[in-house]
């Protein structure tokens, strides 16, 4: 904590415009630095913010601005270019990409840069993305890969995909894994979890997934599960519905599943730490992820976790959760079922989950960042 104050710029375009992943990732990170490494100065540069009002996940923060293009004029060129400007108006010494992208000529700038790349999913599994956007995707995270300073990688996995893709040097590249919400370790008392059972329609016994409805998420897996765990025990489903959502509704009438099978849409996240909490079995059978956050969720919720071997899953849910193949939804059946029939060892990997996400706790994901920071400062 002894080091010189420092002006740092974020590109925060997803903390204030995106509600989901790289939004998270955002906020989370802005919020992490601003309060562990308060003596800094952090502006926060965005094409635009939703709303006018002061956005909730900066309140109470107080060396944190918000830094807008001077002109209405083509936003998006300023994102990508016209702020060197500003960044060095602003006396910027590090700048960090936080969604895969950096300004184009930041380099010259002198401005010391971070870029964190997610994932690398549209390289390694081209079919489940469009054609242009899989080259923009895959032009941004090269150009900020070999003109940054450092790069994050969010998983071991991430880092060996961007060793393997883009050739780059090991030792440019540094994991600093995600966290989830702080509200996630906090355990919800029985009247708000039995009004939302109620508000929302939530069987007694259920298995949980959550995420967006889509191919890469491999949901089909967990209904073809379902008829090998018991009857008493229903599934929800809680994300965004895509064209794939229609085939996983289809086997679910081909299986005779309706009346165990509750899809949720638009829920708030505020509710999300509490439904975690009254599932049985959080299962996330996802081929392929950055990360895996709604697996850290489900182990910070005291959430039981059965995911799918292959990706980076095994560094979000640690030793004690169950991983099978993405394949395979006989073994999916087994895992869950051996969940569900032992108390003992659902206590213990209740336990040992907990333990497990205690390495991404706030502060220590902003000491990692800092170091990578301070690391970056130092290269000459």
């Amino acid at each position: 904590m002894n080091h010189q104050p420092l002006k740092i710029g974020f590109d925060a375009k997803r903390a204030f415009l995106n509600k989901t992943g790289l939004g998270n990732y955002s906020r989370a990170t802005i919020q992490a630095l601003a309060k562990h490494f308060p003596q800094n100065e952090y502006f926060l540069y965005t094409p635009k913010v939703r709303t006018e009002t002061e956005p909730d996940f900066l309140r109470g923060l107080e060396n944190v601005q918000i830094k807008k293009p001077q002109s209405n004029l083509l936003k998006s060129f300023w994102r990508s270019k016209g702020i060197i400007q500003d960044l060095k108006r602003d006396k910027i010494q590090l700048y960090h990409g936080l969604s895969q992208e950096l300004p184009i000529g930041i380099k010259k700038s002198g401005i010391k840069t971070v870029v964190t790349i997610h994932d690398l999913i549209y390289l390694k599994y081209p079919q489940y993305f469009g054609w242009i956007n899989r080259k923009i995707y895959e032009w941004k995270a090269r150009n900020a890969s070999a003109n940054a300073d450092l790069i994050i990688a969010v998983s071991e996995k991430t880092k060996l995909d961007l060793i393997a893709f883009f050739n780059l040097n090991p030792e440019k590249i540094k994991v600093v894994y995600q966290g989830c919400d702080p509200s996630f370790r906090q355990t919800q008392n029985d009247a708000v979890k039995e009004a939302l059972r109620k508000r929302y329609q939530l069987p007694q016994k259920f298995i949980l997934n959550i995420g967006t409805i889509e191919t890469r998420k491999n949901l089909l897996l967990v209904i073809k599960a379902l008829k090998n765990i018991p009857a008493e025990v229903s599934l929800v489903v809680v994300g965004k519905q895509t064209e794939y959502a229609e085939l996983v509704k289809k086997e679910v009438v081909k299986e005779a599943l309706q009346k165990r099978v509750l899809f949720l849409q638009n829920v708030p996240f505020q509710d999300l730490p509490a439904i975690y909490q009254l599932a049985e079995v959080f299962v996330y059978p996802s081929r392929y992820e950055g990360f895996g956050i709604p697996i850290l969720e489900a182990l910070c919720s005291g959430t039981p976790v059965v995911a799918a071997k292959g990706s980076c899953l095994e560094e979000a849910g640690g030793p004690d959760s169950f991983y099978v193949d993405p394949d395979d939804a006989v073994a999916l059946a087994e895992k869950v079922n051996l969940i569900l029939q032992n108390d003992q060892l659902k206590s213990k990997m209740k336990a040992q989950g907990l333990e497990y996400a205690q390495r991404f706790r706030e502060e220590n994901i902003a000491q990692n960042l800092m170091n990578v920071y301070q690391q970056a400062l130092q290269n000459a």
